[in-house]
């Protein structure tokens, strides 16, 4: 009981102190201040509205219902003005002066839309806008709504706005109906005159070369009257001279069949527009082209808005869905991470899919596809054991951090592509290129069947892991231990020296930073599939191919077939190549760069450490079984094996799923079904079951 008088107190405090501040507030109104004064009054004014957020509230049947403070404050405004007609007055004359004063147009046609040309432009704007927000007294409509709305669920209690609000909002706009009739006439030209400018900047962008290039069809690649970016711009002069012809009497139908041509022909520039995205994807994604073509899809929506609004210009229903556009529109033009979500979305989307055709490849599904697995891992062990064997001798040249990593990186680099065009595998390289594979079935996982495929996929990808980690570490393993055998009966030699085996097996132990490195060594596995996928969508986009095919000395030096071939082999291998030398090159040079100016970091490769330990294991002989040293190395691998796979992974599934903007309550649903899947048939994740078949 005292506890909730004393909440009854507190909150009757607050609400006695927000009136006197409201009485205060609308007591300093002047219409005859300069305009950066009634700017800024209207700006607090703004905040003392919105400095309550969201109500949750119960109603009398039990169901949740949503209101918003904001509309109680706005209502409460409204009542004190209606018992004072001299604030009144003064708010009614700030309000009109600021609308009479201030450009409307940059804030219906420009709010959330970049002025650069470019994306890197945009970006600096948008980060420069950050920093710097405008000042009240530009004159801009824009940087009013920049000041006054600066919550992120400001469109969305503006859009909720109830009528009876919005017409008493709209009488303290308007005092008289002459002064009404004067006002609406002059927002309908306002509305008109942006959509002239936008339709102008529409047709202008879809014209250009940069755009027709890339349209699907190849006759609107000519600027013909076929093209609807041609149309535009004479559909709105239509429909201007339709309304000037309304206006001096001429009856509306004309009008009307002019605004529902204009409709059809927007309609038709977005298709057109979507044609060019389809055509980015397919053939290599600029993320200055989807700059421009995303800028000019939000034209499109932006002209339709206004188009809503200006036919109907006296419902007051359509203005606040106008106004909470624009309010959110103008949030978005200062967002950067919705740039870069806007703009990159597509780019990632395609390096996810580059990954995701050759991830198929790394996933067995069924008993003949899982020894294949376990035969090209053994072949990828085989060629590690060199790689670990000149690892040492680069080691045990003491040279300096820099170079021995550059040299390190060399020598793994040349592993890798080696197992590359040998068609083996390596193990921890595919959660990076498997994951997006998985990612890209999520599209159909809606539906029962969808979720069991799924669900399939996760197992056959969990067993096709294991699988290579497996062959990769039974086969580089012993096949060092052997070989440091056979070098010290044949010829007494040791790879490295008895110190250098025990600091190894030290080195590897679970107990120290091994879980770590380890862990940091999955992000670079995942970082070089991202750049190849980089490679391939820059070798498609700028036709890389076309130009080796084509190009007249390498088609006198080897011949027209020649050049084919040559061109055929860089279209197939380049992501490969790519992304095998910059994954070779991180694991030597960047923990020599963060050992000179961060932190130690040492790589931990399951495949490249296990050779290791085999060859330090033959150095200090068969009595080491005995040492726990060993063994806790050997626990070390193991969650090496677990961490390059695991980290490697998450962050190629997670970018995968973000390409796709899909729900957390629809992942969270996938890993239910998984789980669902271990209980019932745990053995599946180890061995594919008899008569499984290959999905799809």
């Amino acid at each position: 009981m005292l506890r909730s008088i004393t909440a009854f107190i507190k909150n009757w405090r607050a609400a006695h102190s927000a009136s006197h501040q409201l009485d205060v507030l609308l007591a300093m109104a002047d219409a005859g201040a300069s305009y950066t004064t009634r700017s800024e009054w209207l700006i607090e004014l703004a905040h003392w509205i919105r400095r309550s957020g969201t109500l949750q509230t119960d109603s009398a049947d039990g169901s949740t219902t949503r209101s918003f403070a904001e509309h109680t404050r706005l209502r409460y405004v409204l009542n004190v003005l209606d018992r004072n007609p001299q604030w009144k007055a003064n708010v009614t004359g700030i309000l009109r002066a600021l609308l009479r004063e201030s450009d409307g147009m940059a804030l219906l046609c420009d709010a959330g839309m970049p002025v650069h040309s470019g994306f890197v432009g945009a970006l600096v704007e948008r980060v420069q806008t950050l920093m710097i927000p405008p000042a009240p007294n530009r004159r801009e409509l824009s940087a009013l709504f920049t000041l006054m709305f600066t919550s992120s669920h400001d469109a969305e209690w503006i859009d909720a706005l109830p009528i009876d609000l919005l017409d008493r909002i709209r009488a303290l706009f308007l005092h008289d109906e002459a002064d009404d009739a004067q006002r609406t006439g002059a927002f309908s030209l306002d509305l008109l005159a942006a959509l002239h400018n936008l339709t102008c900047q529409i047709s202008s962008t879809g014209m250009s070369q940069l755009v027709r290039s890339r349209l699907g069809d190849a006759d609107a690649r000519v600027a013909t009257e076929s093209q609807p970016f041609y149309r535009l711009t004479r559909a709105m002069l239509a429909v201007e001279a339709a309304h000037h012809s309304v206006e001096e009497g001429a009856e509306p139908a004309q009008l009307l069949r002019e605004v529902n041509y204009l409709r059809l022909v927007l309609d038709q520039c977005r298709i057109a527009t979507d044609a060019v995205f389809a055509n980015l994807y397919r053939n290599g994604v600029s993320v200055d082209i989807v700059f421009q073509v995303e800028r000019m899809r939000m034209r499109i929506a932006r002209t339709e808005h206004l188009l809503d609004a200006w036919m109907a210009s006296d419902d007051m229903r359509a203005v606040s869905r106008l106004t909470a556009e624009l309010v959110k529109a103008n949030q978005e033009s200062r967002s950067v991470s919705h740039l870069l979500n806007s703009n990159v979305s597509l780019l990632t989307r395609k390096v996810v899919e580059y990954n995701a055709d050759t991830g198929e490849h790394y996933i067995a599904r069924d008993r003949q596809e899982y020894l294949k697995m376990l035969r090209m891992a053994a072949g990828g062990g085989l060629v590690t054991v060199m790689t670990v064997c000149v690892k040492f001798a680069i080691t045990g040249a003491y040279l300096p951090s820099l170079l021995e990593g550059l040299i390190s990186g060399v020598n793994y680099a040349a592993s890798f592509l080696l197992i590359h065009f040998l068609h083996f595998s390596l193990a921890t390289k595919q959660p990076a290129m498997t994951a997006p594979t998985l990612a890209r079935e999520l599209d159909g996982a809606g539906t029962p069947q969808g979720m069991d495929e799924f669900v399939t996929s996760v197992f056959a990808l969990i067993r096709t892991q294991a699988a290579a980690v497996l062959g990769n570490v039974m086969m580089v393993f012993p096949v060092c231990l052997g070989l440091q055998l056979l070098l010290g009966w044949v010829f007494g030699a040791e790879i490295i020296s008895p110190v250098k085996a025990e600091a190894t097996l030290e080195s590897f132990s679970l107990l120290g930073p091994t879980p770590i490195y380890a862990a940091l060594t999955g992000v670079l596995l995942w970082s070089s599939s991202l750049l190849a996928g980089w490679v391939d969508n820059w070798f498609v986009l700028h036709r890389v191919g076309d130009a080796l095919e084509h190009n007249r000395r390498l088609r006198l030096t080897i011949g027209a077939a020649g050049a084919a071939r040559l061109a055929a082999f860089w279209r197939s291998n380049i992501a490969g190549v790519a992304g095998n030398i910059s994954l070779g090159l991180m694991l030597g040079l960047v923990p020599a760069l963060l050992a000179s100016f961060a932190f130690s970091f040492d790589v931990r490769h399951v495949t490249l450490s296990a050779g290791s330990i085999g060859i330090a294991l033959g150095v200090l002989g068969m009595e080491t079984l005995r040492s726990a040293t060993l063994w806790w190395a050997v626990a070390g691998v193991c969650s090496m094996a677990v961490l390059n796979v695991g980290v490697s992974f998450a962050l190629a599934f997670h970018m995968a799923i973000r390409s796709r903007d899909l729900r957390r309550s629809h992942v969270r649903s996938l890993y239910q079904g998984v789980w669902r899947r271990v209980r019932a048939r745990p053995l599946d994740l180890f061995w594919p079951r008899v008569g499984q078949q290959r999905a799809g």
